[in-house]
């Protein structure tokens, strides 16, 4: 073999060894991602059961029932247009409260009801996840903060 090919297959051989180790990763990372849609979005897509995936929006007044040992919650999020249950066995953060920004993480049940394996409250008026401000932007619930 000359050495012009003996690089050549070097190369091709490096190309491939760095193709598969890409996919591996890329793989890898497509497990651990986590889409945030708003309850508009919930009732428009098909979102399998059991998928896992952030959820954000305005806790609505009035929504938030604890279980008689305070474990289970019981809530809804709502971004003014559509609304969705949710269920979360836990502590719920301190800044959690009616008619204030929440982001849940967890899956959709097979009766439409989000159970939530963690759940973020913003911690002041001027934060917000971008997510959940544009969808409120869009509903034209945004309060941006500015008195």
């Amino acid at each position: 073999m000359t050495p012009k090919r003996k690089r050549l297959w070097l190369v091709l051989g490096s190309v491939a060894v760095l193709g598969c180790a890409a996919t591996l990763v890329l793989t890898a990372l497509s497990d651990n991602i986590v889409f945030f849609y708003s309850p508009t979005q919930i009732a428009e897509k098909q979102i399998p059961p059991e998928r896992r995936f952030r959820m954000g929006g305005l806790v609505e007044a009035g929504s938030v029932t604890k279980s008689p040992d305070g474990q289970v919650t019981r809530f809804k999020v709502t971004d003014t247009n559509k609304t969705v249950d949710v269920v979360y066995r836990g502590l719920l953060p301190d800044l959690f409260r009616e008619g204030q920004g929440v982001v849940a993480e967890g899956s959709l049940g097979s009766d439409g009801v989000f159970a939530a394996r963690e759940i973020l409250a913003k911690h002041d008026e001027n934060y917000m996840p971008p997510e959940v401000a544009k969808a409120l932007k869009d509903s034209g619930q945004w309060k941006d903060g500015k008195k």
